[in-house]
């Protein structure tokens, strides 16, 4: 399974170290390179110097981004984790849609040197599959992806897709359901280079647990957040704030950000167990959040993208969500905003949004 980690496959074409370096740096020296190809090649050079960590930037949609040195031999131990799960080797096609500035979009480049499989890049964007002609065995979107190629899926030959950089909301789960693909929602983050668990989205396997990858212990803290002990990945015990259900030591469940937490009278409110239920009501972007509110403390409330909602849109979107929410789930008020906030990645900057909101209030 393990590749010659200076060689690549990329685009149907093999590259010895010697011959990646001098492709690269001809590629680089054009002036009219797209600024996705190029951070590409850059990448490629970075990985074949002679330092031992790589530069990898944070997303930046829970809190400020920052730059981390990731050890390199800690990202080929990652890439060889995802490809014993899924077969990974030379024989496989894998696409490349991801910004490469990311480290979702670096371990894919990764995956490729480790494994041998030949690596297809397309530009970044909303619908990756539109220039996709041949077979993909491999490919890893973000759920903003997906959700904009369910239709194009169904159209090619795709077999293996893996989801991170954010939650696959209730709607397009059950869009994936009329997939034959295989989809795999991710769980992970940029210290522990890529996912350290998978959870099977459609098919036979269907599941709401993750599934850790191998060497990957769990436990939970005071708050029933998720804490990480990956010796291959990290020297440092992950204290995330990330409430779970840990079914075995080998599975659990994701229910929501410990920071999202809204305390509504004392309630203790999960924002993404309310979103999961209203995703079949709402068509557009929005989210739930938590407004200062003096007798409650907090108050429950749903911010829309868009237009502000008519007052029969209001009653009507009332009368849909009353059955499905308990009292204290029931949004107190709703913003509607008219375009929201994105990361690079496409996840929604929901602290920015409410900050504004408080701002304006």
């Amino acid at each position: 399974m393990v590749n010659d980690i200076s060689s690549l496959t990329l685009n149907g074409e093999h590259y010895n170290r010697i011959e990646l370096v001098a492709f690269c740096r001809k590629q680089l020296s054009k002036q009219d390179l797209p600024h996705w190809e190029s951070e590409i090649y850059r990448f490629i050079l970075e990985w074949l110097s002679d330092t031992s960590y790589v530069v990898v930037s944070t997303s930046g949609s829970t809190g400020n981004p920052k730059s981390i040195h990731q050890s390199k031999q800690r990202m080929i131990n990652s890439a060889k984790m995802t490809a014993g799960y899924f077969g990974l080797n030379d024989l496989t096609n894998a696409l490349l849609c991801l910004p490469v500035s990311y480290i979702a979009g670096k371990m894919m480049v990764v995956r490729s040197f480790v494994t041998g499989m030949n690596l297809i890049t397309v530009e970044p964007s909303s619908k990756p599959l539109l220039q996709i002609n041949e077979k993909i065995q491999f490919a890893a979107f973000t759920p903003f992806q997906l959700a904009h190629s369910i239709g194009a899926i169904k159209g090619k030959h795709i077999e293996t897709i893996i989801v991170g950089g954010g939650e696959i909301s209730f709607d397009l789960e059950m869009q994936c359901q009329q997939l034959t693909s295989n989809i795999y929602a991710t769980y992970g983050m940029t210290e522990t280079s890529s996912h350290i668990a998978i959870r099977a989205v459609n098919g036979m396997g269907k599941s709401p647990y993750y599934e850790l990858l191998n060497n990957i212990e769990i436990s939970v803290d005071s708050r029933n957040c998720l804490v990480i002990k990956a010796p291959d990945l990290t020297s440092e015990l992950l204290i995330t704030n990330d409430v779970v259900e840990i079914k075995d030591p080998g599975h659990f469940k994701w229910i929501g950000r410990f920071d999202n937490v809204i305390n509504s009278g004392g309630v203790k409110i999960y924002p993404e167990q309310i979103e999961k239920k209203l995703f079949p009501l709402i068509a557009g972007r929005f989210f739930i959040a938590g407004l200062p509110d003096k007798q409650l403390g907090e108050q429950v409330t749903l911010f829309v993208e868009g237009s502000p909602l008519s007052q029969i849109q209001l009653e009507n979107l009332e009368s849909a969500i009353t059955p499905l929410l308990s009292k204290f789930e029931h949004p107190r008020k709703i913003i509607s905003v008219p375009a929201f906030d994105l990361s690079d990645s496409g996840k929604i900057l929901k602290k920015k949004i409410v900050s504004k909101s408080k701002r304006d209030s």
